[in-house]
């Protein structure tokens, strides 16, 4: 058996360039220029303090030298030694405090923006992505975002500008030494750029590929539980949940033994560094060239030098790390939706709910064929329709380009008049109420999920709709009544109380088109007698188009149109069907068990 664990974005071709990643970063920071400048101006201020701090503790070595005579001047050099570390901390403090509101709120639309990107994709792009897998990228991104921010504006950009301002203060002293330093710094941040992104960077992706495909799994076995418990299968989820973080763990060690290589080299170059920094500031002093003081100067600054190196080395690796964590993010901001509002365009106006298919053509992306070839079929404001026909024909299909969940490859369908492409998606599915064969409901209170079609209802209008619905009697049952949770995707009500929830929220929507996808397929016969009486209720006054396989809840349908192959072979009312002798009068035998 193999595992499908793999999904759409796990199996990219493409990799964003890092430049491109940050860019993405870099424009959250420029929508806070103010909290961005405060944060970079006291960061600039405090690096000033930072590089006086070998400077005074060379004063204060010198002032010593000078014996216990020169007691007055030791406690001014030591008052400066300290005050300039004391003004460091107090203003990197400051710039922190500008950095807080900036950092969480970047974060928040990151996560929210990215969220909203997700929303827009197609149904076929959320077909063929593990949810979980897309929740691991989006949390992942926001924190990846923290790390890179933190890394660049708060600890990168001042550990280089400390290090070239003390070279350069080397070089203004010992022209020899300042180069020696420059060289050093130089070489140590170029081998970390290279080595982590030639290096590191490709064992990381994989890595976070995999981190992305553990969210997948245990999303995808987690919300299956119930199958699983069914087939006494939880050893076995157990062995492919341990399959797939096997492959992370080992793809981790990868990483994280690339990364500790890169480590090593750099404390090579740190022994390197320290050796030669010092060894150059000792021979001048041999020479006479160098006091004591300039030797302290020497040993602070490589102290200084030697921990902003380290820090550099550590950020560029979280920074890299981070970079990966994003580049979903990214990569989901450059993507358009598959499916999009033109631009400008209107929302639906009308509440007749007339529907027509003028000359449509179109196919999954997957299939070889069109499904719908010049298809053309009208159903009049307030018509009861009934679609049926063989698993494959098109009915679900008929249903999902009404609600434009794709865009066709030829014709027009319009609602009211007016062509579904060009009116916004938000506006067309308010105006279509569904419910399904197995609605879905939100782990949130059964008032909430009655309520989602019309948020902004009263508990009056809930309790009438789901009076309506034939579900205020059970409901009342619960043990908080309507502030009761239901579960994930309400797993705590049986399939007729969520059928009825989901009729009550088709009431409460009131909406001009409604649509029962086997409503009643997955029902016992008492319980199908209540919500078979519920949606005849909700269908007065609505154009109504009832998909089923159960030809007996479609008998007093208005039209029922058969299908084959995306085509309607036959339509007309059940008894006219039946008596024709054609594809529907087979079907109705097979029912009767006739033949």
């Amino acid at each position: 058996m193999t595992d499908h664990y793999e999904d759409i974005d796990d199996n990219r071709d493409r990799v964003l360039p890092n430049a491109k990643v940050m860019g993405f970063i870099a424009s959250f920071w420029l929508r806070r220029k103010g909290l961005l400048a405060g944060t970079i101006a006291f960061s600039l201020l405090a690096l000033g303090f930072d590089l006086a701090t070998p400077w005074a503790a060379g004063r204060l070595v010198d002032a010593v030298a000078k014996g216990p005579r020169a007691i007055d001047g030791v406690w001014v050099a030591w008052m400066v030694f300290v005050g300039v570390y004391l003004g460091f901390s107090l203003i990197r403090n400051l710039a922190v405090r500008f950095w807080i509101p900036l950092a969480a709120r970047n974060m928040r639309e990151i996560t929210d923006e990215g969220f909203e990107r997700v929303q827009a994709f197609s149904a076929d792009w959320h077909a063929d992505t593990f949810a979980g897998s897309t929740v691991r990228r989006l949390s992942r991104a926001m924190w990846g975002y923290d790390v890179v921010s933190d890394a660049v504006i708060m600890w990168l950009g001042p550990a280089f500008l400390v290090l070239i301002g003390l070279s350069v203060m080397m070089f203004v002293r010992w022209p020899i030494v300042g180069l020696f330093s420059a060289g050093t710094v130089a070489l140590y941040v170029a081998s970390n750029l290279i080595l982590t992104s030639r290096y590191a960077r490709p064992l990381n992706l994989k890595s976070v590929a995999f981190d992305s495909r553990i969210g997948g799994a245990l999303a995808d076995s987690i919300s299956s539980n119930p199958t699983v418990r069914s087939f006494g299968a939880e050893d076995r989820e157990s062995a492919r949940i341990g399959g797939v973080t096997l492959a992370w763990s080992q793809a981790a060690q990868k990483t994280w033994t690339a990364f500790t290589d890169v480590w090593f080299v750099q404390n090579l170059i740190l022994v390197g560094l320290q050796a030669g920094l010092t060894g150059l500031v000792i021979r001048l002093w041999a020479k006479g060239e160098a006091s004591a003081g300039d030797v302290a100067f020497a040993i602070t600054s490589f102290m200084l030098m030697s921990g902003y190196l380290r820090n550099i080395g550590d950020q560029i690796r979280m920074t890299q790390k981070g970079l990966d964590d994003v580049e979903d993010a990214a990569r989901y901001a450059e993507m358009s939706p598959q499916v999009a509002d033109r631009p400008g365009a209107p929302a639906l106006a009308g509440q007749l709910g007339e529907i027509a298919f003028d000359h449509v053509t179109f196919g999954y992306k997957s299939a070889e064929a069109p499904l719908y070839r010049d298809f053309s079929l009208t159903i009049a404001p307030g018509e009861k329709v009934a679609l049926v026909g063989a698993t494959g024909a098109g009915k679900s299909t008929f249903v999902k380009l009404i609600q434009r969940l794709y865009d066709l490859d030829a014709g027009r369908i319009l609602i009211d008049g007016q062509d579904v492409a060009a009116v916004t998606q938000r506006s067309l599915r308010r105006a279509i109420a569904v419910v399904p064969q197995d609605p879905a409901l939100f782990h949130r209170t059964i008032a909430e999920n009655i309520a989602y079609a019309r948020p902004e209802a009263t508990r009056d209008e809930i309790e009438l709709a789901a009076r309506r619905a034939r579900a205020h009697e059970f409901i009342s049952r619960l043990p908080k009544g309507y502030d009761t949770l239901v579960g994930e995707r309400g797993v705590k009500l049986s399939g007729g109380e969520r059928q009825r929830a989901a009729i009550a929220r088709a009431f409460l929507a009131d909406a001009p088109i409604l649509v029962l996808d086997e409503a009643t397929s997955s029902l016992d016969v008492e319980t199908e007698r209540d919500v078979q009486a519920a949606m005849e209720e909700l269908m007065v006054g609505r154009t109504t188009i009832v998909i089923a396989h159960r030809l007996s809840t479609i008998r007093h349908a208005d039209r029922i149109l058969v299908f084959e192959h995306g085509r309607v072979v036959e339509e007309g009312r059940h008894a006219d069907l039946v008596a024709r002798g054609g594809a529907y009068a087979r079907l109705h035998a097979v029912a009767q068990g006739t033949v």
